[in-house]
């Protein structure tokens, strides 16, 4: 298989660690959005990443439903799911995470791309980043595991530590961690396993 994308994606990195779990062999194409767009739109008219092509040469985009397809395929042993009911707390995590980096995503787009910058847009995006820290910092901090749901690393993990990652590498002035001390513990831990070192990529801005 092949995954397409840059690690400073949180969502091309939470796929990279995920297959690496997974135990499945992939090729890395860090190719960028913008400078190898050209590249990239055979597989993704939206030249957007992740893009996976799967060994039969079937393309897949979109993070989460990559991640469901090699849910789906992997033994039960090696699921990055915990069971129910904690599942679905795990897809709450995952999915405010995920959010988060959208929203820090189009906050950082906005200030950077754009000539004229729209005050209203940066604070709605500025509050629902706070938002989303807010819930996750009070999430965690009611938990005492090693992982959010456990023993074991769930997506939740995976998809929390990449966006923190992201976002507090592109905007530096917005997210201050030292005020979500469980959170920030969580993702420390985390990026210092060796998977999560050797899968990352210091953010770089789109030139």
């Amino acid at each position: 298989m092949i995954l397409i994308g840059q690690y400073d994606s949180s969502f091309v990195r939470r796929v990279g660690i995920a297959m690496t779990l997974y135990g499945l062999a992939f090729e890395h194409l860090p190719w960028s959005v913008f400078s190898d767009k050209e590249k990239i739109r055979p597989y993704n008219p939206l030249m957007r990443v992740p893009v996976l092509v799967l060994d039969d040469g079937a393309v897949l985009v979109d993070s989460h439903l990559i991640l469901d397809h090699l849910e789906q395929q992997a033994p039960p042993e090696k699921s990055l799911f915990p069971a129910p009911p904690d599942r679905h707390h795990a897809l709450k995590i995952a999915g405010l995470a995920t959010g988060l980096a959208d929203k820090g995503v189009s906050l950082f787009y906005e200030r950077q791309l754009h000539k004229e910058v729209s005050s209203l847009w940066v604070e709605r995006c500025r509050a629902q980043i706070a938002g989303a820290l807010t819930m996750l910092e009070e999430d965690r901090a009611e938990r005492q595991s090693d992982y959010w749901f456990g023993e074991s690393i769930t997506h939740a993990d995976i998809a929390v530590a990449c966006t923190i990652r992201h976002v507090t590498e592109s905007l530096p002035e917005v997210v201050a961690m030292q005020d979500y001390p469980s959170l920030f513990a969580h993702c420390e831990r985390l990026e210092a396993m060796p998977l999560f070192r050797d899968i990352s990529q210091p953010f770089t801005p789109p030139a």
